[in-house]
């Protein structure tokens, strides 16, 4: 039985590609502005990391729009809306895919790095199947493609369930599961590794609880972007986070830390 991490795998947008997972958001407020309702960033990325159903029905029901929702429309936001608010989510974010599909920084030379280790790529997402296959063919020319994609309609539950990260392992022989490791950008994320009973890591830079772009990320002062840092370090930690890394490049040392605790019996 190895005693070494065999497998990562990591989400998509805002881990691997879309520095600040910004598709999905931009894709929210649009339809829910479409609907009268003005979403402000920090109610998008609370539920960020789930199946974009759920998330939705998640924020018809903060207070704000569903006082706001029962005003215009006469009711509260049930099943239905749900419904016909995802029918228009999910042709739209698909028409935006293409244009969030460049890697993060890093990812591309760390990920081959570990593949010629020997180390498998997993991945799972908050995107269905029909999404990322709108996505991967473009990712795929801009240098990333793991081993496994596992999208959230896949599975009997999605994230924070660890269902998805099950898949990964079956399908990729991975056993036991704390030679594997999960790494995102969402706290949807880390519970999801948490609870697949593998490294649950956290990935600040290009999250979307740091909610930047790359270019004002590049752009803002260094004490405004360290105390951003420490906010979604902190989150992530509350979460459950094993370990939390800034960007990639911290990632083959930290499997070389995990190594040493699992040659001495040590389990997530």
């Amino acid at each position: 039985m190895s005693k070494k991490i065999q497998a990562v795998i990591f989400d998509w947008a805002g881990t691997t590609v879309d520095y600040g997972c910004f598709a999905p958001v931009v894709t929210f407020m649009e339809i829910f502005k479409d609907y009268g309702i003005e979403l402000s960033m920090e109610e998008v990325i609370g539920p960020m990391g789930i199946h974009k159903k759920e998330h939705i029905k998640i924020l018809l029901q903060l207070d704000r729009v569903k006082s706001h929702w029962n005003e215009m429309y006469g009711q509260e936001p049930g099943d239905n809306e749900v419904d016909e608010l995802y029918s228009k989510f999910e042709p739209v974010l698909i028409s935006k895919l293409k244009n969030y599909a460049t890697p993060n920084p890093y990812v591309v030379d760390v990920v081959d790095k570990l593949m010629e280790s020997g180390i498998k790529i997993g991945s799972t997402t908050g995107y269905i199947r029909k999404m990322m296959d709108e996505l991967i063919p473009y990712v795929k020319r801009n240098g990333y493609s793991p081993d496994n994609i596992v999208t959230s309609d896949e599975v009997i539950k999605g994230r924070p369930e660890p269902f998805m990260c099950y898949k990964n392992a079956m399908d990729m022989g991975i056993y036991p599961l704390e030679t594997a490791i999960k790494a995102g950008d969402t706290i949807a994320d880390i519970k999801e590794g948490v609870n697949a009973s593998m490294w649950s890591v956290g990935i600040i830079m290009g999250s979307s609880l740091m909610g930047m772009t790359k270019e004002e990320t590049e752009s803002c002062p260094q004490n405004i972007l360290e105390d951003k840092m420490r906010k979604v370090e902190k989150a992530f930690i509350k979460a459950g986070a094993h370990f939390v890394i800034s960007d990639m490049r911290e990632l083959p040392s930290l499997i070389d830390r995990i190594n040493i605790k699992l040659e001495k019996g040590e389990k997530p």
